[in-house]
């Protein structure tokens, strides 16, 4: 967090300690579904490029990677469950590693937001209740509607909690540098989290404490594998994506982010606002004071506004997405005023390299006018 003592405002561009890892600087490079991996869920050679390119990020974070194969929900995307799993990240954390680059890993179970066809034994997918989503799954055979959901029973938590330890013991033999639970976007703990998803009747939902539950117990197992202070959770409190809504997420919210600053986590990483429309209701400065650790804030967010929020103490790092899809040399291009890429979203999951490794660094001479506002600012207070 931020120093009141200090007289020189922070920057994007300066090294951040997080917990017991020095970060070259506060650019985050969000976790992004690219459907890269091959259909056993192995890391393939262009994925450790995609992400060795993207490296000078001060953190990045994988994709959402299934825990198990009960946990998976789209179409060739990496998993973390499996020896030959674990082994092919290697070569990616290695990669990373290589040129100086810090990297978590994102746990994820995909929970409703699955369809049977890429289950094991087809089986009906689970939620915190059988309420089907809205929309299509994206299978191997194309889109197919959504299902209605299994409510997993009481007595299959635990299962579900043992498949994030698993996960979290295959990213430590894997080399990742930290873990990032994902609690957002609609999946299985977001699913437990939100009462427009939640209507259980038993330990898990209800009041705001018992729908934490699940999140509590994933963490508590986490934990065990890994020091608290290298595990991150994902949290959306807007986002409507995968049909997914709140009846009152400022005040919901707040609760869950005031008692995960109670764990020592590495950080809480807050998409702010709805991923679709960018659209925002919630006053995200007050539930960044109710978290006494490292705030990642994420959506929509260009150097400008990310110098803001970290020169403010809004926010301690800023996660981007699309800007570092687009833009490998990202960190340079906003520290020195260069022109970006423009993303393909035709690419986005299309496979191959195209629209994946292929977007160019900057070749031309630097601009003149390349010093940050940031920058700026630290030459007026020398």
């Amino acid at each position: 967090m931020r120093d009141p003592e200090c007289d020189v405002p922070p920057d994007l561009f300066e090294s951040f300690q997080l917990g017991d890892l020095t970060l070259a600087n506060r650019m985050v490079m969000a976790p992004m579904t690219r459907s890269r991996a091959d259909r056993d869920g192995l890391v393939t050679p262009m994925m450790a490029t995609y992400y060795q390119q993207r490296a000078d990020a001060g953190l990045v974070v994988t994709e959402s990677v299934p825990v198990s194969a009960e946990a998976v929900g789209y179409p060739f995307t990496p998993g973390i469950h499996t020896d030959a799993q674990a082994a092919s990240w290697t070569r990616l954390t290695d990669a990373v590693h290589g040129v100086g680059g810090r990297v978590f890993i994102q746990l994820q179970h995909c929970g409703r937001i699955s369809h049977p066809t890429l289950l094991p034994d087809n089986a009906t997918p689970v939620a915190a209740s059988a309420l089907r989503p809205t929309g299509q799954a994206i299978t191997y055979a194309g889109k197919r509607d959504f299902v209605t959901p299994r409510p997993l029973e009481t007595r299959e938590v635990v299962d579900v909690v043992a498949q994030f330890r698993h996960g979290a013991e295959m990213a430590k033999r894997a080399g990742f540098d930290g873990v990032e639970v994902h609690a957002g976007n609609g999946y299985l703990i977001d699913q437990f989290l939100r009462d427009g998803s939640n209507r259980r009747t038993d330990a898990y939902g209800g009041s705001a404490p018992n729908r934490m539950r699940l999140l509590h117990e994933v963490l508590d197992a986490v934990d065990a594998v890994w020091p608290t202070h290298r595990v991150g959770v994902r949290l959306t409190p807007e986002n409507s994506f995968n049909s997914m809504s709140d009846s009152d997420p400022q005040a919901n919210f707040g609760y869950f982010v005031e008692r995960l600053s109670q764990r020592g986590l590495a950080y809480v990483h807050v998409l702010e606002g709805d991923m679709t429309t960018k659209a925002s209701n919630l006053d995200y400065r007050a539930l960044r004071n109710r978290f006494a650790g490292v705030y990642i804030a994420n959506n929509g967010y260009d150097e400008a506004r990310a110098a803001t929020a970290v020169d403010s103490g809004a926010a301690d790092l800023v996660a981007f997405g699309v800007p570092f899809l687009a833009n490998p040399d990202l960190v340079r291009r906003y520290r020195e005023g260069l022109p970006l890429n423009e993303a393909d979203p035709t690419t986005f999951y299309s496979g191959g390299e195209a629209g994946y490794t292929n977007y160019p660094t900057y070749r031309g001479a630097p601009r003149l006018d390349g010093l940050t506002r940031a920058g700026r600012a630290r030459e007026v207070h020398q």
